[in-house]
């Protein structure tokens, strides 16, 4: 995987720029994450193999990039360490969105959105990164499970987006991210 989307599944005319969309990309991701409460993020293994994790701490930021919390990540942490290219997806699974959209025949909203990017090494999570994380995470916290899981949030990797690709649904998104 070279962290790019097949140049045979899309024509010349499906070309999107991802600074023109990122504030639409990321509203996308926010609700792909509040209804599944993760993004997976899609890597390939030196042998070749691909893997998906699901990732539920990723941020994006305002300039094109994102972080996530290193954290039971071990087959995605090993993939980078091997090829850091990556893809992460998110996609809005919410049960109304999906009523309403298959009641009215088309979508008012993006359902979903893969980014295409290349992920950095593994670093110590700043101060500002561990405060969002806890912000996101504290309700769940306050249960034996949740405090179990989401309290060594320490480390970080950045991922940097080169471009991205709607999740398409044919005649329901028609003129959704035209550029």
């Amino acid at each position: 995987m070279d962290g790019r989307p097949n140049e045979t599944s899309r024509s010349a005319g499906d070309e999107l720029r991802l600074d023109r969309h990122w504030d639409r990309i990321r509203t996308v991701v926010a609700r792909g994450q509040r209804s599944t409460g993760h993004c997976a993020i899609a890597s390939v293994g030196p042998d070749g193999i691909p893997n998906v994790t699901p990732v539920g701490t990723v941020f994006l930021r305002d300039n094109g990039t994102g972080f996530y919390f290193d954290v039971y990540t071990s087959a995605l942490a090993r993939n980078i360490e091997a090829n850091p290219k990556v893809c992460l997806m998110a996609v809005d699974s919410g049960s109304w969105m999906w009523l309403r959209s298959l009641i009215i025949g088309r979508f008012v909203q993006p359902p979903g959105v893969r980014l295409y990017g290349t992920a950095g090494s593994r670093r110590p999570a700043t101060a500002e990164e561990r405060s969002e994380v806890e912000r996101r995470v504290r309700q769940a916290q306050r249960l034996k499970g949740g405090r179990l899981l989401w309290s060594e949030f320490t480390h970080v990797r950045d991922i940097t987006f080169s471009e991205f690709r709607p999740v398409r649904y044919p005649r329901m998104m028609d003129g959704m991210w035209a550029d």
